[in-house]
């Protein structure tokens, strides 16, 4: 059993890493002011400009398919590398890249969505959950109705990420007797945004359809089948949340070791304090733990194996943990770690979130221990 990389992946990992640290960590000043100041963490403009450089590097489509012009470089790659995004606060992400269940599309819609969203020219969003549909995505009540040759949806979308920005949505709706369908829907159809307010910098929408006529051929995959549509998009990147905080865990981490080595009370180091060191022993246990819980679930997935149970794991696992690390590690600051001169208390805010989106705690619980019930999944079985 061999867990180290290949040199390739090592030499893309330490490029990936130094490009985050030259060209996007030395904007973290920035953004803390602008967010202080009630604006955007980044400009539109510098946000641009910092993935014209990525492409010029060479990142751009991490996970897409070389024949739509990306690197294809596979799920383990895909984790390290948001890993590597994690250890900055920066709102940055490496461009070409777009939702995977656009590639369910007929070709007619890959060049009006697909490749569009891959160059940057069109930005989507994902709308399934409901005021009173959650984590129950089958309750959902948004409709849509035939006439013609055309659907009419009404109905209701809520904490949309991307929803403000989005020109297209990929909106699921009960399609008449059909059942969930997953249909296209541009902007100028009428749908309408409006931000929701939140405790982090995470800034979701909600979407209101009234009588938003959407042709036929706006179908995404089949009729009837877009629940199906909709958990591929869930389950295939789940174990992508808990890869970036593993980033942002370590980062942390490391600012306390940082800071514990040079603060002092009565007399000494706080380093030198039991108190200090389990709380860093414990971090550094928790996020290793972390890591490999998330390397396994990205492994399954590039097998083709079926990876839902590994990445429920690994996500309520990975939350938990940057909720339990970014809490030490304000508490190791002290006052400082609840000001907004440092990044703690955004990463607080923030990390909060992975509790809940994309299948809150208690739905992976529910997930992880019905698997086992059922004998979907089995205890004690290495490498199946």
């Amino acid at each position: 059993m061999d867990f180290s990389l290949t040199p390739e992946e090592r030499q893309i990992r330490d490029t990936v890493r130094s490009f985050i640290e030259k060209e996007v960590m030395p904007l973290e000043p920035e953004v803390l002011r602008n967010e202080r100041e009630g604006r955007p963490g980044l400009a539109p403009d510098v946000l641009q400009e910092l993935r014209t450089k990525a492409r010029k590097s060479g990142f751009w489509g991490i996970n897409t398919p070389e024949e739509y012009g990306g690197a294809a470089l596979g799920p383990i790659m895909s984790a390290i590398i948001a890993m590597e995004i994690g250890r900055t606060f920066v709102p940055f992400s490496f461009g070409g890249s777009a939702d995977n269940i656009l590639y369910a599309g007929t070709e007619e819609q890959k060049q009006r969505y697909l490749i569009p969203t891959i160059e940057g020219e069109r930005r989507s969003c994902f709308a399934i959950t409901e005021p009173g549909a959650g984590s129950d995505a089958r309750n959902i009540r948004t409709r849509a109705t035939r006439d013609g040759n055309e659907w009419i949806i009404n109905g209701e979308k809520t904490f949309i990420t991307g929803g403000n920005e989005a020109d297209f949505v990929m909106v699921f709706a009960l399609a008449e007797e059909h059942g969930v369908t997953c249909f296209l829907v541009d902007r100028d159809m009428g749908w309408k945004s409006e931000p929701i307010p939140t405790m982090g910098q995470w800034g979701p929408a909600s979407l209101v359809f009234q009588d938003v006529r959407v042709p036929e051929e706006n179908i995404l995959g089949e009729l009837g089948k877009g629940f199906e549509l909709a958990m591929q998009w869930i389950g295939q990147g789940r174990y992508m949340i808990p890869a970036r905080a593993i980033g942002s865990a370590e980062r942390m981490l490391q600012m306390a070791i940082d800071y514990a080595k040079i603060r002092k009370s009565m007399g000494q180091t706080i380093s030198e304090y039991q108190a200090i060191q389990w709380m860093i022993a414990d971090s550094q246990v928790e996020i290793e733990a972390a890591k490999w819980l998330t390397l396994y679930a990205a492994w399954r997935v590039g097998q083709g194996m079926d990876a839902r149970h590994a990445s429920s794991i690994a996500k309520l696992n990975g939350a938990v943990m940057a909720n339990q690390v970014v809490d030490r590690v304000l508490q190791i600051h002290g006052g400082m770690g609840y000001t907004k001169e440092l990044p703690i208390e955004r990463w607080y805010r923030e990390l909060r979130l992975l509790r809940i989106f994309e299948g809150t705690d208690e739905i992976q619980r529910r997930t992880i221990a019905r698997n086992l019930i059922k004998g979907h999944a089995r205890l004690g079985l290495i490498g199946e």
